[in-house]
């Protein structure tokens, strides 16, 4: 593919190209926190999916762009303090799951709309705590400003692509779930530890994109 580009590797001039090469999404497409645990009782006790939608903000820095994440606050009842994509819950009034995601990035860390290019999306992600996540892809430009909200977010960050999207990165882990184990893949990375269904994205965005 990297014929195909015209910027650096890890650019988002590169990313962008690599996006629009990508198989089209089908309906058959199975992405999830089942594909590294099959069979997995806690799966079969998931109630009806809820559907979700996460931005995946790629910091357009010349050569070696970055993403942008988030640190849940410790206060949140769920998932509180880990690494997680700005998104949310896709509301009954969002006219699309990349509305959603741009929305709830604003609510979250105040990155406004207009800093955002939307330029595709990922196969939805489901994941083991019953979400249908819909991974909006975007260039986001530099220089930009942030406003957290603090009942949701302790911080924000980012990491460089080029670290995402080297599977030497991508370690795997696991823990006790019910007295079975429980696989996920997980990406410290300068005291933070990117892991779970966030690490789940980013792994399906490297086997889409980057093999």
């Amino acid at each position: 593919m990297m014929d195909q580009v015209t910027g650096a590797p890890f650019s988002a001039t590169d990313f962008r190209a690599r996006v629009a090469a990508q198989p089209l999404a089908h309906a058959a497409d199975d992405y999830g926190d089942h594909r590294f645990n099959p069979g997995h009782p806690r799966l079969k006790l998931a109630k009806a999916l809820r559907d979700a939608a996460v931005l995946i903000p790629v910091v357009d820095h010349g050569h070696d762009a970055t993403v942008l994440l988030t640190k849940r606050a410790e206060k949140l009842r769920n998932h509180s303090g880990q690494v997680a994509f700005p998104g949310g819950t896709i509301d009954p009034t969002d006219p699309s799951p990349e509305a959603a995601a741009l929305r709830e990035t604003f609510e979250e860390i105040g990155l406004s709309q207009d800093r955002v290019e939307i330029i595709g999306r990922m196969p939805d992600y489901v994941s083991g705590s019953g979400y249908r996540i819909a991974p909006v892809l975007g260039i986001v430009r530099p220089d930009f400003s942030l406003t957290l909200n603090s009942e949701e977010v302790d911080a924000a960050f980012e990491v460089p692509l080029r670290f995402l999207m080297d599977p030497a990165n991508h370690g795997r882990d696991s823990r006790m779930w019910n007295d079975l184990e429980w696989v996920f893949y997980e990406m410290p990375y300068d005291g933070q530890r990117i892991w779970g269904v966030t690490a789940g994205i980013i792994r399906t965005l490297y086997e889409r994109l980057y093999t």
